[in-house]
């Protein structure tokens, strides 16, 4: 008998243990186990997604964070290396194993079943979903692993959920600069973000060691040239501005997150002084949220969009935001 409970008290140890960190309720895995998976139901609760991160056993795995990243975690038990969700509606990009690199999206419904999956040539970098959860979006890397590398190559491609339409690489698209249009043969997008009328959309563009914001028309298949620095770009719920990372020219901490306001072309610079090398999701209308390197895992962190303030944690051992 005194064997029995024994071993239901070692399990129950294994399984799960919650610790208060900071002032919040975290559940995380124990000698080095993952903890079993809960329902978790997209859009109906105020989480925070984030994908665990870290030499930890559940590294890799969705998380959902109750109320706004304030409350206790669960596990989804999906894995992905990187995540976003919208409206019910998740991508999940995902390695496939092989002798050639390659990878899979796939796009998740509410009960974060596979609703479809598209097959990738490259290594998962950014993923994004419109507000709406119609359209989706996601990088690859098909040569290099960073966007400081030399000669790296980038794939990105769109999902129109509702009609099924799939453009592969936005290099089919006829990008115009200065009212000419370009044809480089150097060209790579990366880091897609959409407008509420999911057509609407911002992408980062890179041709003969320059980079810029393009704006896109997604049905025409056309995209202009909107101003040179900015990467990664991410718009505000209310569609008025754009954060993003622009460079530093500092090799030691290559890039700052920046916010520019659409309607005057006012640009600020963040409190955030650490090296940022990430899309940032707006955590609401007056804030940020990014994942953060600290030695062989990330953070992921809040700061507000205005310049103001001081960053501020939202979880520990943790990358790819949403919510």
């Amino acid at each position: 008998m005194v064997a029995g409970v024994a071993v239901l008290l070692l399990i129950a140890a294994v399984v799960v243990v919650v610790l208060r960190s900071r002032g919040e309720n975290r559940t995380v895995a124990a000698a080095g186990g993952v903890p079993t998976p809960v329902s978790v139901k997209l859009g109906t609760s105020d989480d925070l997604y984030v994908v665990r991160a870290g030499p930890r056993g559940d590294s890799g795995i969705v998380y959902a964070i109750r109320d706004a990243g304030k409350g206790p975690a669960s596990s989804t038990g999906v894995s992905c290396r990187r995540f976003y969700e919208a409206a019910q509606t998740a991508v999940c990009l995902r390695l496939v194993p092989g002798v050639v690199t390659r990878s899979d999206a796939i796009v998740l419904g509410r009960d974060l079943q596979e609703v479809r999956r598209v097959d990738l040539p490259g290594v998962p970098s950014r993923a994004r979903v419109s507000a709406s959860g119609r359209m989706v979006s996601w990088t690859v890397f098909t040569t290099g692993d960073s966007y400081l590398s030399v000669g790296f190559a980038t794939r990105t491609g769109v999902l129109d959920t509702r009609t099924g339409k799939l453009v592969n690489s936005l290099e089919k698209f006829t990008l115009h600069r200065d009212g000419k249009s370009e044809r480089a043969v150097d060209l790579n997008y990366w880091g897609v973000t959409f407008a509420s009328d999911d057509n609407t959309f911002y992408a980062t563009a890179s041709t003969k060691g320059r980079v810029y914001l393009v704006k896109g028309d997604f049905a025409a298949g056309r995209m202009d040239v909107v101003r040179e620095g900015p990467e990664c770009p991410s718009l505000s719920p209310d569609g008025t501005r754009l954060a993003y990372k622009k460079r530093t020219g500092d090799q030691s901490s290559p890039w700052r997150l920046h916010v520019l306001d659409l309607r005057s072309g006012k640009e600020t610079r963040l409190a955030e002084t650490a090296n940022v090398d990430d899309q940032a999701a707006w955590y609401d209308d007056g804030s940020v949220m990014y994942d953060r390197l600290r030695g062989d895992t990330t953070d992921v962190w809040r700061v507000a969009a205005d310049g103001s303030g001081a960053p501020a944690m939202l979880a520990r051992d943790a990358f790819s935001p949403a919510r």
